[in-house]
């Protein structure tokens, strides 16, 4: 059984012209547990709302999104938040990590909004990345590649069923992007966590063995 399944999914904004312009417009997809898939394509096709939407973070026009049983356009925003933060973890190009904390924080306060914060299990993941020196470092005082990890550690915290990574490598160079990637797909799994990533990066998807081509799955109205 799928562990996620989306049918007749739209999504659409409206243009500062009073236009409604289309989005998102995906007829069928489907992820496997524990499988790890990359989507491709270009900016502006589509790639971060299609994510926002698993995730909840968005509410479509129409369609379904069953994430592990769960139809998620059925549920209400809080519903969608909870759903979040108890069975996904994302990855945001640009990290997301809140600069008024160290990155022991940063992880604790995301664990805080599912099951709890476990200071052990955050301690961990960060030793696990590489950060266990700088577990009291705000992320102004890391690297970029740094901050990324503090980004993986934080997804994995809650132990998702689901990983989704927009652009994870997009502000790294190719060696810290490269590492990123490792840790990512390795995180992901030892957590038994499927994860989909979308990216325009060649060097990334080569890794992936399921890579699909977003305008195969995305063909909004225009």
């Amino acid at each position: 059984m799928p562990l996620l399944e989306i049918a007749n999914l739209t999504k659409q904004f409206r243009a500062p012209d009073g236009s409604n312009h289309e989005v998102v417009r995906v007829e069928s997809f489907s992820l496997e547990p524990t499988t790890q898939v990359a989507l491709r394509g270009p900016s502006g096709t589509g790639k971060t709302t299609f994510l926002h939407l698993i995730a909840g973070i968005l509410a479509p026009d129409s369609g379904r999104i069953v994430l592990d049983g769960t139809d998620l356009t059925m549920l209400s925003e809080a519903g969608r938040d909870r759903l979040r933060a108890e069975s996904i973890g994302y990855i945001f190009q640009t990290f997301n990590l809140l600069q008024g904390f160290t990155c022991l924080e940063n992880v604790l306060l995301g664990m805080s909004f599912g099951p709890g914060a476990d200071r052990h299990r955050a301690e961990e993941l960060l030793r696990h990345v590489g950060l266990g020196e700088r577990l009291h470092h705000y992320p102004r005082q890391l690297s970029t590649g740094q901050q990324q990890r503090v980004a993986v550690a934080r997804a994995l915290a809650n132990r998702p069923k689901l990983v989704l990574a927009d652009e994870p490598t997009g502000n790294l160079d190719a060696a810290s992007g490269a590492s990123a990637l490792k840790l990512i797909r390795d995180g992901c799994a030892e957590n038994k966590a499927a994860l989909l990533l979308v990216s325009h990066d060649p060097v990334v998807l080569g890794g992936f063995d399921r890579v699909q081509d977003l305008a195969a799955i995305n063909r909004p109205l225009r």
